[in-house]
């Protein structure tokens, strides 16, 4: 079983100013999602095969109630600034097989039909490390279908994320679940002083990087 890197999630404040730097940075802004029954709601940029998303939570009494709680989501989003790793990382797979890369539970969000899950890593409570997903639907943007379309083509140039990184202070002690995730040579860790990710596009090859800190802890290089 291969994995590929689907997308990667960023708690912001609400509404997601933060994205409106990213648009004047070069970068398209596609659609954005809101997620009833879990209470969260979104901001994307698309790549060609991965996704940026900044998220936020719009309502905490959807987030706390049934199931959703259990992702730990609240609690991630409203410590974000206070030691909880404001990230998640979701994977998919490339064949059609069932396998998930780490420890997990299935998760039914209320805005999902009824038979499909996601499958969420069972270190939710480590606050510390990102929440990790799988889902079964994902696929490369550049392969969405007409009615799914979102723009790909970015003043900047950058098309493919080809490195994700995670600086965090935590990262010298890591759950099986965080891992296994590591061993899928999808996603990389090293130790920090604050949490940030580096998202590498197009093999770097350019040399040139932006930092996108302290608004959005965030760099990209490419």
């Amino acid at each position: 079983m291969a994995f590929e890197f689907d997308h990667l999630f960023i708690c912001t404040d609400v509404g997601a100013c933060e994205a409106d730097r990213l648009a004047s940075f070069g970068l398209i802004e596609g659609s954005s999602n809101t997620h009833p029954g879990q209470g969260t709601v979104n901001r994307r940029f698309f790549f060609h095969n991965a996704m940026l998303e900044l998220l936020w939570i719009y309502s905490p009494e959807e987030a706390k109630s049934e199931p959703t709680h259990l992702t730990r989501l609240w609690e991630r989003w409203r410590d974000r600034n206070n030691g909880a790793c404001p990230f998640g990382f979701c994977l998919r797979s490339t064949d059609s097989g069932d396998t998930v890369a780490f420890s997990s539970w299935a998760y039914h969000p209320p805005y999902l039909p009824e038979a499909m899950s996601i499958a969420v890593g069972t270190n939710g409570d480590m606050l510390t490390e990102p929440m990790l997903f799988q889902i079964p639907f994902g696929q490369r943007p550049d392969s969405y279908p007409a009615e799914k379309s979102q723009p790909l083509d970015h003043a900047v140039g950058l098309r493919e994320i080809t490195r994700v990184e995670l600086v965090s202070p935590a990262a010298n002690s890591l759950s099986p679940e965080f891992q296994a995730v590591i061993n899928t040579n999808q996603v990389k860790v090293r130790v920090g002083t604050e949490y940030f990710v580096e998202l590498g596009f197009d093999q770097e090859q350019r040399g040139e990087q932006a930092d996108f800190r302290p608004e959005l802890p965030l760099i990209m290089s490419w």
